[in-house]
């Protein structure tokens, strides 16, 4: 299907691209805060600086893909599914900017291993968005498509276990009320980076199985 594209239907793959890699830079960093935080000696500014410059960069893509979209007569997806794929990729870098600004709010000094899990598992799922994304100008690529989907749906559900657990663990030891209010906060915004990814899957899995 996607072989004979136009040069301007085909930009909406580079600029989904160029999204998608944002995403796993924006992932990337957030490992690396909260990797730095766990021992309380971390540095929060540089990295939220980083992370705040690449959401900036990828609106700026959202905003030039739906500016596209209303100008392309011909476009290789359903517009619907561009526009929605496009603004729940963009979901993603704004909760991942949502975690280290909530973390210099509510001044957050010192994380817990439960919460570098946690981001363990979005830096795995903002990755696994990137590789999705980069395979969707092909339908030939539907089966590995497909299998990512798959592995973006089971990090969800390991991120869902890990902030139970997380937040089991925080309420039966932590003595510090305004930690555990910041903690729980934390945990549940890094939880719902997962879901966000889960919704790209979702969308990606449903143009493949539309166009396969």
């Amino acid at each position: 299907m996607f072989s004979r594209l136009m040069p301007q239907e085909g930009k909406f793959f580079d600029l989904f691209n160029a999204h998608a890699e944002l995403i796993a830079q924006g992932g990337r960093e957030l490992g690396a805060l909260i990797d730095n935080m766990v021992d309380g000696t971390g540095e929060l500014t540089v990295h939220a600086q980083k992370i705040d410059e690449v959401e900036t960069r990828a609106d700026k893509i959202t905003h030039e893909t739906i500016a596209l979209l209303h100008t392309t007569f011909n476009t290789p997806l359903d517009r619907d599914e561009i526009h929605k794929l496009i603004t729940r990729m963009d979901d993603i870098l704004d909760l991942t900017q949502d975690v280290a600004q909530s973390m210099h709010l509510y001044d957050v000094r010192k994380l817990t291993q439960e919460a570098c899990h946690l981001s363990d598992i979005c830096v795995s799922c903002c990755e696994r968005v990137k590789s999705a994304v980069f395979l969707l100008n092909n339908m030939d690529n539907g089966p590995a498509i497909l299998k990512t989907c798959d592995e973006i749906d089971r990090l969800e559900s390991d991120a869902d276990r890990a902030m139970r657990a997380g937040m089991a663990k925080l309420f039966r030891e932590e003595q510090d009320t305004r930690q555990l209010i910041k903690l729980k906060a934390i945990y549940e915004l890094l939880e719902t980076i997962t879901d966000a990814c889960e919704d790209v899957a979702n969308i990606i899995e449903g143009i493949v199985l539309e166009n396969s």
